[in-house]
C-alpha cells in the first residue's frame, strides 16, 4: 500500500470496526426478533426462534471477536481501505441504490425503477436523455410483465400505478 494514501480516504482500521458493528447489529436483530417468536425448547422440541436465536449469538459473538481484535491489535492500523477517488466511485454507485431504494417505498417500485435507470444512464452513463428515459420505461415494463403477469407476484406499488388502476 502506497504510504502518500495514508489519511486520505477511509481507513482499514475504521472499516474493520464498522464492519464489526454492522455484523454485531445483524446479530443483535437476529436475536431479537428469534426471542419474539419464542427461543424455549417445548414439549414438542424447539420453539421456532430456538435455533435462529442461537445463530444470532453466534454472529454476535464473532462480531465481538473481531471488533476485539480491530480494536485492541490494530494490525491495519494506518492503511487506507478506499482512498478518495475510489470512495467517489463506490459513493456514486451505492447511493443513487439507496435513493433508489427509499423512492420506491414511496411511489412504487416501477416508477422508482424508471427513474432510477434513466438517472443513472443520463448522469453516470451520459447518455441522451430520451435513450435513458426509454430504457427506464422498458425495464419497468419488463419488471411488470415478469413480476406481475409472468409469475403473478405483485411487486410494491406507489400512487402512479394508483392512477393507472393497476395493482
Amino acid at each position: 500500500m502506497d504510504n502518500s494514501d495514508h489519511g486520505r480516504g477511509l481507513s482499514r482500521h475504521a472499516m474493520e470496526i464498522a464492519t464489526a458493528c454492522l455484523t454485531g447489529g445483524i446479530g443483535l436483530v437476529v436475536c431479537y426478533g428469534s426471542w419474539q417468536l419464542g427461543i424455549a425448547w417445548e414439549e414438542t422440541g424447539p420453539a421456532s426462534g430456538y435455533f435462529p436465536f442461537w445463530i444470532g449469538i453466534l454472529i454476535l459473538l464473532g462480531s465481538l471477536g473481531n471488533l476485539g481484535r480491530a480494536v485492541i491489535l490494530k494490525h491495519h492500523a494506518g492503511e487506507v481501505f478506499l482512498d478518495r477517488r475510489r470512495l467517489n466511485l463506490v459513493a456514486s454507485f451505492f447511493l443513487p441504490v439507496i435513493a433508489f431504494a427509499v423512492l420506491s417505498v414511496f411511489v412504487g417500485l416501477y416508477v422508482g425503477t424508471l427513474l432510477y435507470i434513466t438517472a443513472a444512464m443520463i448522469f453516470q452513463g451520459k447518455y441522451a436523455w430520451w435513450i435513458s428515459l426509454l430504457s427506464g420505461l422498458g425495464v419497468a415494463v419488463a419488471f411488470y410483465l415478469i413480476f406481475e403477469i409472468g409469475f403473478q407476484v405483485p411487486l410494491l406499488k406507489g400512487p402512479v400505478e394508483a392512477m393507472f388502476g393497476i395493482y
